[in-house]
């Protein structure tokens, strides 16, 4: 597990280097690769605001819609920046990500994933977070705007 090397209440960016397993005949990031790090950036985010208390809620939080535009390859050794940032959190938490060259700063993937909460006994979606989740993200926010 990464360790975040930025965190705040609404971003949280960790560190990686494109380790040799991650790439492909072309000596490039295998694109499926990327959604793994996006991963890595969400789980940081998403502990600082207690992801713990969301795992054992009585919602489950599945991710339903995932989105990349590739901008320019990574290669082996590289290291990268993975951002991850809550865009969107009243009837879902949509997640901005942007992969960057650690040196440079060029950007070189971008995308964002949508995660909706599911009461874990009717498996009814539900339009609004719940409140427990609100509860613990509204200070935050507020403390940043």
């Amino acid at each position: 597990m990464a360790k975040p090397i930025h965190q705040t209440a609404l971003t949280a960016t960790v560190g990686i280097e494109v380790p040799f397993h991650d790439i492909d005949s072309m000596n490039i990031c295998w694109h499926g690769h990327y959604v793994k790090y996006f991963e890595i950036a969400r789980s940081a985010l998403l502990r600082s605001f207690d992801y713990d208390a969301m795992r054992l809620s009585n919602y489950l939080w599945p991710v339903v819609e995932c989105r990349l535009k590739y901008l320019r390859p990574a290669r082996y050794g590289q290291l990268l920046d993975v951002s991850a940032k809550l865009v969107e959190y009243e009837s879902r938490l949509k997640i901005g990500y942007l992969i960057t060259d650690r040196e440079s700063g060029e950007p070189l993937t971008k995308g964002y994933t949508i995660q909706v909460a599911v009461d874990a006994q009717t498996q009814a979606l539900q339009f609004v977070l719940p409140r427990e989740l609100l509860d613990k993200l509204e200070p935050m926010l507020s403390a940043v705007r």
